[in-house]
């Protein structure tokens, strides 16, 4: 009778023939002298004992290794690259509906979000598609309110609809991106509104950022905040209304008096997202990444790629 031994050995010889030496079920049963329904039965069970077993190796997708490229040249942790739409408002569309896979994959609770076209475009989606059984429990701004009318720059109501669209509790902050000046702003910064804002941004695990480019549209007081700083340090791009050099460093002024989440606490959030409109530079993109401060991006496949080529420049 056979022992366990044999058997194996004979299921390991039946399927090296099989599988490495392309052999056909006929050949095998013809040279051992079996039928071919044996050895078609051989094979199956030599897979069920585990004598043989069979990987797959899935095709990356493009962006999937580009995103792992980014990985690796610029020290972010993950992301979502998504192909471009048929306009840019489906590749915005596109966009926000990453971020939102995004968020949930991270599974994030304190949110906190910029402002600008993507973010509202963000709004948008998240109206169209709520996310009620999200994770979410506190969403706030990350800067004051512009005075513009376009909602994309209403810090406070992109919260307001964003919570509830999340399911969660939202937290404002009732003063200006821009005060008329520094004093005006030391004065909002010593309000207690500004003080519980600060508690709140100390409070978040994911941040939501927007990269923009430089010069930008609206212009933030620009010239006020940084006088010809801007230009002498070669500006590319922004993050919130922080705006970044082609190599990386955040452009500081003595004569800002933007209300923004300062930097210093912005960089202790475990996840921070930076979000690339369709419109976003490679420049501004590539500057942004070099500041070290994102772990995760949103963005066109097309500017990865792009940022990639041009990582040397």
């Amino acid at each position: 009778m056979e022992n366990k031994q044999e058997k194996l050995c004979r299921l390991a010889d039946v399927a090296r023939r099989y599988y490495l030496e392309d052999c056909t079920q006929s050949e095998i049963a013809k040279a051992l002298g079996v039928s071919r329904p044996l050895i078609s039965r051989m094979l199956s069970e030599a897979r069920k004992l585990g004598v043989v077993t069979i990987t797959v190796q899935e095709p990356r997708s493009d962006s999937r290794s580009l995103l792992d490229q980014l990985c690796q040249k610029s020290g972010i942790r993950d992301g979502v690259l998504v192909e471009d739409g048929a306009s840019n408002n489906g590749t915005n569309r596109l966009l926000a509906e990453g971020i939102v896979r995004l968020l949930k994959q991270l599974r994030s609770r304190c949110l906190g979000v910029g402002w600008g076209y993507l973010i509202g475009q963000l709004v948008t989606c998240l109206q169209q598609e709520p996310q009620k059984d999200s994770t979410i429990t506190d969403v706030c701004p990350l800067i004051g309110s512009a005075s513009i009318p376009a909602r994309n720059y209403q810090s406070n109501e992109i919260v307001r609809l964003m919570a509830e669209q999340f399911g969660a509790v939202p937290h404002f902050l009732y003063l200006p991106a821009l005060p008329e000046n520094l004093e005006e702003k030391q004065v909002l910064c010593s309000t207690e509104v500004y003080h519980q804002i600060m508690e709140q941004w100390k409070r978040i695990d994911t941040a939501v950022v927007n990269i923009g480019d430089y010069p930008s549209s609206p212009d933030f007081a620009s010239l006020v905040r940084y006088g010809s700083l801007l230009q002498q340090e070669h500006a590319c791009g922004r993050l919130l209304i922080y705006y970044v050099s082609a190599q990386g460093t955040v452009i500081r002024s003595d004569r800002d008096f933007a209300v923004q989440i300062p930097l210093e606490i912005l960089k202790q959030c475990p996840n921070i997202i930076g979000v690339c409109s369709a419109n976003t530079t490679v420049s501004a993109f590539r500057g942004a990444l070099r500041t070290g401060i994102f772990s995760h991006i949103v963005a066109r496949s097309e500017l990865a790629r792009a940022a990639l080529a041009s990582a040397g420049e």
